[in-house]
């Protein structure tokens, strides 16, 4: 599993629609509004790393309202959760 957070800087009277319409894309697993330099944080889980071009350039990238993005990939998880087995279902591996 590859994890990676999206921040996103959107039109800032589509926040609530570009962060719904985001959170229906196939990929990703939440989408946050925050404070700050960025309007939102998406995190996406997908199965392969060359997956994520399928789920952030050619979706999310192209939601109305979103501007710009920059993708942080984890390298790591550091948690007292099973992250994996929480967010592997409904995935072949």
């Amino acid at each position: 599993m590859v994890t990676a957070f999206v921040l996103i800087k959107t039109d800032a009277s589509r926040i609530p629609e570009t962060a719904e319409e985001i959170s229906a894309i196939q990929g990703i697993s939440e989408v946050y509004s925050v404070t700050g330099e960025w309007d939102l944080i998406a995190i996406a889980r997908v199965p392969k790393h060359e997956d994520l071009a399928d789920v952030i350039a050619d979706k999310l990238s192209k939601v109305p309202g979103v501007g710009h993005t920059t993708t942080q990939i984890a390298f790591r998880a550091y948690s007292q959760h099973d992250l994996d087995a929480a967010f592997a279902l409904g995935f072949e591996q």
